[in-house]
């Protein structure tokens, strides 16, 4: 794979997150019974960088879980390894509150589709919201995020790569094509 594209570097990544967390604040009328939950693993580290952006503007602190979705997703007969699970961290009640689920890309829907599988065994919230930074489209269920940083249309054989700080050591959002065709 070789990259084709820089669709984000680190300025768009901010902006981004900045706009994502003002339309949340927007969107509930305040924070009050907020949650974000991040779906492992890069989804954790964009939830606790809304956290903290919307701390900034707001004066509060959200409550920030994480989520792994391992044993829900569907292709678990379809691998040959084991999965590795790492466990899901929610540190406050769910239910009856606003979960924002916070990932980074959306692509099929079935991470979001096992992400809320697992939030629902966790507890009952009053409204779950999804938040992405990118939406590469393809989807494979009716799922739809309610905030993205960035809709970029790509074609199957793409790998929309996101890279953050805690991670990959820089922040930036690439699109990755093979390079043996």
């Amino acid at each position: 794979m070789v990259a084709k594209t820089v669709l984000m570097d680190e300025q768009g990544v901010r902006r981004a997150l900045t706009r994502i967390a003002h339309e949340i604040v927007e969107k509930n009328k305040g924070t009050e019974d907020l949650v974000l939950v991040g779906i492992k693993t890069r989804g954790i580290h964009l939830a606790k960088r809304l956290a903290e952006r919307i701390e900034q503007f707001e004066g509060v602190r959200l409550p920030v879980g994480s989520l792994d979705i391992t044993l829900y997703r569907d292709d678990l007969k379809l691998r040959s390894e084991q999965p590795v699970v790492h466990g899901s961290e929610i540190d406050c009640e769910i239910s009856d509150r606003h979960v924002v689920l916070v990932d980074d890309v959306l692509f099929t829907g079935r991470t979001v589709r096992a992400a809320l599988d697992a939030l629902i065994d966790i507890g009952r919230p009053r409204q779950i919201q999804l938040a992405v930074l990118v939406d590469r489209g393809h989807r494979e269920l009716p799922i739809r995020p309610d905030y993205v940083g960035k809709n970029v249309p790509t074609s199957r054989g793409e790998v929309v790569a996101v890279h953050l700080q805690e991670t990959d050591e820089d922040d930036r959002v690439i699109i990755l094509e093979d390079d043996s065709v």
